[in-house]
């Protein structure tokens, strides 16, 4: 099953609750655009160096365009179009004026040097310009892009536009970005995760969690939820993970990181695999990596009893029917995940504004926002009986079908 497909199955669920049309599912899932570019650089080497650069725009009804650009060697016109969707929903459920767009390049940003990538970025922008904009589509940071990258983006777009800080989010602060979007996404999935456990009558105090991957989502995850009492045994990269049923300390670990740049090594804890991780025995899991780690074989070894997406679609179908049917909740990533594109959301207004807020106000806007979508998912799995995938889904459709046909067809 490919990414698309397994997006529009979700789609699918939710919309069967809602009994669409088959031509309003059709006018919902299809895209408004894809486009695909050539990226041509010269490398250090002297080389050519010849990329393929994605940018798909799936639905504005309710906004302009918004979403990430990713640098990974699986970026491709599927994946793109299986973020993009997910965007959709992800804005409309936590009441966003944005719609869905997803898009990258094809590339190793490990391979690349620090001047190779920005010519990487800038080449990117001049080729796909003329459809991003702080009104049109306004992309942020993703796998193997940062705040950088970012600010190379709004330079690019600058020689075309004029000074427009608003053109894309996650930027550096002191370069017109926002307090608290670093933090943004791991800050939401620890505030989510908080309330789904007060909604199963437990609390964060003394539950053990298991982590998977230590980039920027999963790091800062792991330090707000140590920060409010959680106890984490076990985190993990692209080479190796460790366990220690005592507790894992954060603070000691992002020490060991930021000198190896790995996992692998720390004296913290038990050398474990990838795999292990995933099947460990504990309270909470939470997938903060690559998408579909989640397959139907996996799912049964699954050892934890709640299961928080802090990635982007890394349940495949068959998996989340198991899980379903094993009693395990699962918080879908369209709601785990969106506190880094709620805080994007607060960056685009504060360019706008010329305006700068402070830190304590963008945390309490953003858990705010966080709360009242998750109590509006819980109050819709409730009364429909459905999964709170599915909940999310339908409130998302809603939002958006509502203003498709407010705006007219």
């Amino acid at each position: 099953m490919q990414a698309f497909e397994a997006t529009s199955y979700y789609f699918d669920q939710a919309a069967n609750s809602l009994d669409l049309s088959e031509n309003v599912r059709t006018l919902m899932v299809t895209p408004d655009r894809e486009v695909k570019v050539e990226v041509v650089i010269e490398l250090d080497s002297g080389k050519i160096g010849n990329f393929i650069g994605y940018r798909v725009q799936h639905d504005n009804a309710r906004g302009p365009f918004k979403g990430g650009l990713r640098y990974h060697p699986t970026v491709d016109q599927d994946e793109a179009r299986s973020l993009a969707s997910l965007m959709t929903w992800k804005t409309a459920l936590v009441d966003l004026p944005f719609g869905g767009a997803k898009g990258g390049i094809n590339c190793d940003p490990n391979k690349l040097s620090r001047g190779e990538m920005e010519r990487l970025t800038r080449k990117f922008i001049e080729k796909i310009h003329d459809m991003i904009g702080p009104h049109k589509d306004i992309p942020a940071p993703d796998m193997g892009t940062d705040a950088q990258v970012m600010a190379w983006i709004m330079n690019e777009y600058g020689k075309y536009e004029g000074f427009q800080p608003a053109c894309v989010t996650g930027k550096p602060v002191e370069f017109h970005g926002s307090a608290g979007r670093e933090a943004a996404t791991g800050f939401g999935v620890a505030i989510v995760t908080r309330e789904l456990l007060g909604k199963l009558k437990r609390t964060l105090s003394g539950t053990t969690f298991a982590i998977q991957g230590y980039g920027n989502v999963g790091s800062h995850t792991a330090r707000c939820l140590a920060q409010m009492g959680g106890k984490i045994i076990g985190v993990s990269d692209a080479y190796g993970a460790v366990v220690n049923r005592e507790g894992i300390d954060i603070a000691e670990l992002d020490k060991h990181v930021a000198k190896s740049h790995k996992i692998v090594g720390f004296k913290g804890g038990d050398p474990i695999t990838n795999e292990q991780l995933l099947t460990t025995e504990v309270d909470v899991l939470i997938p903060a990596a690559l998408g579909g780690v989640f397959d139907r074989e996996l799912a049964k070894a699954v050892a934890a009893q709640v299961i928080v997406e802090a990635a982007n679609s890394p349940t495949w179908p068959e998996a989340d029917e198991i899980f379903n049917a094993r009693g395990i909740p699962v918080l879908p990533d369209v709601l785990a995940n969106s506190g880094g594109v709620i805080v994007s959301y607060f960056e685009w207004v504060q360019n706008l504004q010329h305006f700068r807020w402070p830190l304590e106000q963008i945390q309490r806007e953003e858990e705010h926002r966080l709360v009242e979508a998750f109590r509006d998912i819980c109050d819709v799995a409730e009364r429909k009986g459905t999964t709170l995938r599915t909940a999310a889904f339908m409130k998302a459709i809603s939002r958006v079908g509502r203003a498709r046909i407010l705006g007219g067809m």
